[in-house]
């Protein structure tokens, strides 16, 4: 299996240009010969779009009904590749981040995140809620599982499921020396913590997320794509 990672940038609130940069990215990938491209955490609408006040929160968060999802559902099988991305859900009365994977024009796999950090928790209501379940589901022949950033922080036992793949969509914001001098090598050893292969993929924002992809295998990186590039990076597993 080929799986790409888009290292792609997205702008906050405008769902047609982060619509426009996954139709870019999935033909790119496609051309790759890659099965499905992977982009990073809330990335369909971004993820500096809430406001914490309900009744505006609702309005730009999606339900996987939603004529977006049905586009989406559509260039999966325009291009016949799958795709997973972040999203900010919304189903009945409450909100979650959310990462989906729709494959072949249908939604695969649904995840919620687990972990509170997407919120600014002092300030929201009982309308903002975290998912409860971490499931291993087998995608072209391999046990994977979808964990949302600081998910595999504060729960990594939960991810250390003995599965073959852990795709793990972020928003990382820390500055290139950071990241540079140590701060990958954090990321690399946490995510030994849950799988022996990982999978890091991370969105491009002006000014805040500093892009970057990788494959994280056994607390190394065998693949990477540096942060600041906007780009794609195709991983055999």
């Amino acid at each position: 299996m080929k799986i790409a990672l888009a290292s792609a940038r997205m702008i906050d609130r405008d769902i047609n240009y982060n619509l426009s940069q996954l139709q870019r990215y999935m033909k790119e990938a496609k051309a790759n010969g890659a099965d499905i491209v992977c982009f990073g955490e809330a990335f369909l609408q971004g993820f500096n779009v809430l406001s914490w006040q309900y009744e505006e929160d609702r309005k730009i968060a999606l339900t996987t009904s939603s004529q977006v999802f049905m586009q989406i559902k559509a260039l999966t099988k325009k291009f016949g590749i799958d795709v997973l991305f972040g999203y900010n859900e919304l189903e009945e009365d409450t909100l979650y981040s959310s990462c989906a994977l729709i494959a072949d024009g249908e939604i695969f796999h649904n995840y919620r995140r687990i972990s509170r950090g997407w919120k600014e928790y002092s300030k929201t209501d009982g309308h903002y809620k975290e998912g409860s379940t971490v499931e291993v589901f087998d995608y072209k022949g391999k046990k994977c599982v979808i964990g949302l950033c600081g998910d595999l922080w504060d729960y990594p036992e939960r991810f250390a499921l003995g599965e073959d793949l852990l795709l793990w969509p972020v928003y990382v914001c820390w500055t290139k020396e950071e990241w540079e001098n140590g701060g990958k090598l954090e990321y690399a050893e946490q995510a030994k913590l849950c799988c022996e292969n990982s999978l890091y993929i991370n969105s491009i924002c002006e000014g805040d997320a500093i892009g970057g992809a990788a494959q994280f295998f056994r607390g190394n990186i065998p693949r990477e794509l540096p942060i600041l590039k906007e780009g794609l990076i195709v991983i055999d597993i």
